[in-house]
């Protein structure tokens, strides 16, 4: 990577202006009196920035905040406002699914087009273009015309031609995800090609994973203005940080509803006649005119000791079940189960040994589990919880998906569903000065961390 600019943005700032009517005609621009009023929007504001040659720069932020207008200014398909735009060497762009191409040509004649548009001469396009068909892999439909194309056949197309004509400057907006699987690894796998061989790339995506894996440095904009820009990696998690902080604020005000509702919703179960289903004392809960105890509301609660509507992903969580007595019960089981968005079962810790309260419980009360660093990954978990006898295989009382906890991304991301928290051990290069211990020895000689296993299905499915 070149310590020189390919592009340099210098206090740049794009206004559109946003007619609120337009003539359909000739007869109306002159007749209508409110033709030619308009709003003037700022799509971007004072935006500097410089992307140094040979590297790979992302612009991240919420749609609308000016990401792909900045593209556009950088491709010399718009100018700007205010402000100065200078690039160093040959751009090629694919901002717009199908940009560029000719409806009613074939895919051959719009590969042909669309290299003489960058530039690029016949002859140069001849010695090039079995390699654009391979790369779109569309040999059958090559000489068929591209209205007939789907979505994705014109994003094949298009990549393919714009990564080809040796670009030495590539900018690339968000249609590579209307490709396919195959596709689009194909593609990452030849923009890092590109990277090597010195092009500049500059794209905007919503897939933060992809810049900071692939991205030497990153723009956040919101509403036409920059908020940050600097390491890829200090940008994401900066935005990260400040969409977990506004998702959380969204989902607390409804999460306040849903609680009402769940709690309406079991005073009616409380109300059941115990003849209204036969209910079996392991796999259902009992009668709710049967009942000692009644499970309550589940809470979250962070390591400030916060309830909170949602977790992040390695920071401390306690799951809170509260419940209450209606007789006194001595040494009550609590457990949970958690169900991921594909009803993929994660875990079920049930109390067991010294967990059990041990106490008669009275009145009402919560019971805690808490985590010293939550190790699951972001997305969508749905919390079941139940509460059994200490005797006997019991089932008192049980609330299937009574709370649905949402896991933000950390800083350090989870690639599976479980963050093991192991640790790597240095490599050893000579095997004869650290010998190998027995497996059984070794496994004897440790003491295990892992507790005994929970009661049979402390939370069996419906």
């Amino acid at each position: 990577m070149s310590e020189h600019p390919a592009i340099v943005v210098d206090d740049v700032s794009k206004q559109f202006r946003l007619y609120r009517e337009r003539a359909g005609s000739i007869k109306e621009m002159i007749t209508s009196r409110n033709f030619g009023r308009y709003d003037e929007f700022m799509a971007l504001q004072n935006v500097s920035l410089e992307v140094p040659q040979g590297s790979v720069y992302g612009l991240v932020g919420h749609n609308g905040s000016g990401k792909s207008s900045l593209l556009r200014l950088v491709a010399g398909i718009q100018r700007p406002t205010t402000g100065r735009i200078t690039t160093k060497g040959r751009i090629s762009a694919l901002l717009e699914l199908g940009a560029g191409f000719h409806p009613d040509l074939s895919g051959r004649e719009n590969i042909y087009l669309n290299a003489s548009i960058l530039g690029i001469r016949r002859k140069q396009c001849d010695l090039i273009i079995d390699d654009i068909i391979d790369f779109s892999g569309l040999h059958e439909f090559i000489d068929s015309p591209v209205r007939h194309y789907s979505s994705g056949m014109y994003v094949r197309l298009g990549f393919a031609v714009a990564v080809h004509v040796d670009p030495q400057i590539l900018i690339v907006d968000e249609v590579i995800a209307v490709g396919d699987e195959e596709f689009q690894r194909r593609c990452f796998e030849h923009l890092h090609k590109l990277r090597g061989e010195g092009v500049t790339i500059m794209f905007v995506t919503h897939s933060l994973g992809l810049v900071r894996g692939m991205c030497d440095r990153a723009a956040w904009l919101e509403h036409g203005k920059m908020l940050l820009e600097g390491n890829a990696g200090d940008v994401v998690n900066a935005y990260l940080a400040e969409v977990n902080e506004a998702e959380a604020a969204r989902l607390e005000e409804a999460d306040a509803r849903s609680v009402e509702l769940a709690a309406q919703a079991r005073e009616a179960v409380e109300g059941e006649s115990a003849q209204d289903a036969e209910r079996s004392a392991l796999h259902q809960p009992a009668p709710a005119s049967k009942r000692p105890i009644s499970l309550g509301e589940v809470e979250f609660v962070n390591g400030a000791g916060e309830v909170v509507p949602v977790a992040r992903t390695h920071d401390p969580l306690t799951i809170r079940i509260h419940y209450r007595c209606h007789e006194p019960l001595p040494d009550p089981l609590f457990s949970f189960s958690i169900e991921n968005e594909a009803s993929v079962y994660v875990a079920n810790p049930g109390m067991i040994g010294t967990d059990r309260a041990r106490v008669e419980l009275t009145g009402e009360g919560f019971v805690d589990y808490h985590l010293d660093s939550l190790p699951l990954s972001e997305g969508l978990y749905r919390i079941s919880v139940a509460i059994h006898s200490s005797q006997a295989p019991v089932c008192f009382d049980k609330i299937t998906d009574a709370r649905t906890l949402r896991i933000q991304p950390a800083e350090r991301p989870v690639h599976g569903i479980v963050d093991l928290g192991g640790t790597w051990a240095p490599a050893l290069t000579d095997l004869r000065a650290s010998p190998r211990q027995p497996v059984i020895a070794a496994a004897a000689s440790a003491p295990s961390s892992r507790p005994p296993s929970p009661p049979d299905d402390p939370v069996p499915d419906s």
